[in-house]
């Protein structure tokens, strides 16, 4: 996987079942060919994922990050989300503090009980958060 050796952690603690689950599908690496093409940061926090779908629920999904890159983002969450589905997701930036991104919903399935793994894709390019070149 490309990916850099930065790893970032939330302000806010991050709950030690979700650490371990993050750690398991990290030491398991991927089965297929590295189909990745961007660089990506190693970002551990924890976010809020508001679907436009959802606007009458009064609670947003919480969700944990995997990884993430200036147009696309790896995660786990306990909610199985909606294929194609927009919204804004919540973050910490380490340096810039919340930030608020537009994105898609482009994967979600089921990782183990309880918990599904996915990627957002942004609806622009955050520069922000490409990884600093070796």
């Amino acid at each position: 996987m490309l990916q850099t050796a930065i790893e970032q952690e939330a302000p806010c603690e991050i709950p030690a079942q979700v650490k371990m689950i993050l750690s398991a599908m990290e030491a398991g690496g991927h089965r297929s060919p590295e189909h990745r093409n961007r660089r990506r940061i190693r970002l551990h926090v924890q976010g809020v994922l508001r679907l436009f779908s959802d606007s009458a629920a009064p609670n947003p999904r919480t969700l944990y990050t995997r990884d993430i890159h200036s147009r696309a983002m790896g995660f786990i969450c306990p909610d199985r989300l909606p294929l194609g589905h927009g919204g804004t997701v919540e973050l910490t930036h380490p340096d810039r503090g919340t930030v608020i991104i537009p994105c898609t919903i482009i994967r979600c399935r089921q990782a183990l009980e309880g918990w599904y793994e996915g990627s957002v894709a942004f609806s622009r390019v955050f520069s922000e958060f490409d990884a600093p070149v070796a």
